[in-house]
């Protein structure tokens, strides 16, 4: 798959020297969390991101040619203890989930960074030894929404959920114990 990104960012990518980054940006109620890989805070797209260091880290990031739903596993590591019961009152299932890959300059974003995972947050795990906690977010892909089942029928009332005024389903019950006889 072909990547679009812009020329400062190429040129970094091919330059000697190179400083890569990962940001994360995860929807909760109370406010958007938003993490880089780095120190200090950087900001690119309207949102200050904190850097977070050695306490993030991004598990494998995975594309097929296949069309197939492929999840992520952020960890935050080292997170004191008193944090872990603002994350367990959090309502985060179904919300999203963005991942960029970006380079820097002189300390700051170059453009805008790349976006190389969109989804959203499936499961956390939170693991806790009195001092520090470490908290795993399965993310999955949009893609994940092709297994999932459609419980839809062609009945008047299904049609009306979507088209109130509708009537073209209105016979539909009748038709199936209509008997029907042919050539009289």
């Amino acid at each position: 798959m072909t990547r679009n990104v812009t020329t400062s960012v190429n040129n970094q990518l091919i330059a000697s020297e190179l400083a890569p980054f990962f940001a994360v940006d995860l929807a909760f109620d109370g406010g958007d969390f938003l993490s880089w890989t780095g120190y200090g805070n950087i900001t690119f797209g309207g949102k200050t991101y904190i850097g977070s260091g050695d306490i993030l880290t991004i598990g494998n990031i995975q594309e097929t040619s296949e069309i197939k739903a492929n999840g992520v596993a952020i960890n935050l590591s080292g997170i004191p203890s008193e944090l872990v019961s603002s994350a367990l009152n959090e309502a985060y299932q179904g919300r999203s989930a963005t991942i960029y890959f970006g380079v820097l300059q002189n300390q700051a974003p170059v453009s805008d960074p790349y976006v190389i995972f969109q989804g959203t947050m499936d499961i956390m795990r939170i693991s806790d030894n009195g001092e520090t906690a470490n908290i795993i977010i399965s993310a999955e892909s949009k893609l994940i929404d092709l297994d999932r089942s459609r419980e839809r029928r062609y009945t008047s009332e299904d049609l009306k959920i979507d088209f109130a005024d509708d009537k073209g389903l209105e016979y539909i019950d009748d038709l199936q114990d209509k008997e029907i006889v042919w050539g009289s």
